[in-house]
């Protein structure tokens, strides 16, 4: 199954680099992480997304080194504009910081253009024109092809787009998170905009791979996550045996259900699960050949959705700093 992102045509279901250098408790080591990334190519995988943000510049270390080979066989996705400064996480969209890491982060990739350059996240300190204009004179001078804003509302996007061509909308989009629902699945479909899915199995949750904060590794992010905490997690944890009769009852896997599920919301949608096992990658790359009749859909909304989920996806600061609609 292949699917649009500009002028480019991928599979369905691209590769989340991130958890194998950054997030989810102590990594993976770059020989099984060079693992994964051999694999995806073999197994069709032709969208590899990373950031400058993940493990501070080592995603991309990674990729550079791993996939410079093969750099012929796919569209390369990274972000700007979020990074690691001085050991912390910074958010700076001012054209010249943009310009600047740009340089060092096809260094790190080891390539001379990035096919698709997100805005990671919009800085709120800067208008959004003036980032995207920024972003535009990379394209002017081939250093990138395509670009992309991740967390932003469909006014932003709009915006934006009036600057330069968005190609691509990265925002978290699964069962259990639904915002993109309210305005900027729409508007991405209204402008031909991809929207690229990022943790399309709730960070590990619609895979029943997930535990609850408190047995979660000390740098896991989902430790600060509502979700996973408490009473929410206890909640949340119940809507999972009816959601794993769903998948029986299909003939699937947890994991397979949720990304089926995701393909089936447009044919602009494209998921970008992350894993650091290669079995899980298998299982992952199958979904696509998953087709949910109407009944199953439904069964799905009804059981996971917006006012089934107990607690906010982010905590308060960290949501303070995107911009995406909110129910």
């Amino acid at each position: 199954m292949k699917r649009r992102i500009g002028e480019f045509e991928v599979n369905a279901i691209g590769l989340g680099c991130m958890n194998l250098s950054h997030a989810y408790g102590v990594p993976p080591s770059p020989a099984a992480g060079e693992k994964v990334l051999l694999k995806a190519l073999d197994l069709g995988v032709d969208h590899f997304d990373t950031a400058a943000l993940y493990g501070f510049g080592k995603n991309e270390e990674l990729l550079g080194r791993v996939l410079k080979p093969h750099r012929n066989k796919f569209m390369l996705a990274s972000k700007c504009g979020m990074t690691g400064v001085d050991g912390k996480r910074v958010i700076d969209g001012r054209p010249e910081t943009l310009k600047r890491t740009l340089d060092e982060a096809l260094q790190r990739l080891q390539t001379d253009v990035i096919d698709l350059y997100y805005l990671h996240r919009w800085d709120k300190q800067v208008p959004i024109e003036e980032s995207v204009g920024a972003m535009a004179d990379m394209v002017k001078a081939g250093k990138v092809r395509a670009l992309g804003l991740s967390e932003v509302s469909a006014d932003t996007l709009r915006k934006a787009h009036a600057v330069h061509p968005i190609a691509a909308v990265q925002t978290e989009y699964s069962l259990w998170t639904r915002n993109a629902e309210i305005a900027v699945l729409d508007a991405c479909r209204e402008l031909g905009t991809a929207f690229v899915a990022f943790s399309p199995l709730a960070r590990g949750f619609l895979a029943g791979s997930a535990g609850e904060a408190g047995t979660l590794a000390e740098k896991d992010i989902r430790r600060a996550m509502p979700r996973f905490q408490g009473d929410n997690f206890a909640a949340n944890q119940k809507l999972l045996e009816s959601y794993r009769a769903v998948a029986r009852d299909v003939g699937c896997s947890e994991a397979q259900l949720a990304l089926a599920w995701l393909l089936a919301r447009g044919d602009h949608i494209l998921p970008i699960p992350g894993t650091t096992q290669i079995a899980h990658l298998e299982e992952n790359m199958k979904a696509s050949a998953i087709t949910l009749s109407a009944d199953v859909m439904q069964r799905l909304d009804e059981l996971i959705n917006q006012q089934t989920v107990a607690g906010p996806r982010y905590p308060a600061a960290t949501q303070a700093e995107i911009d995406t609609e909110e129910f």
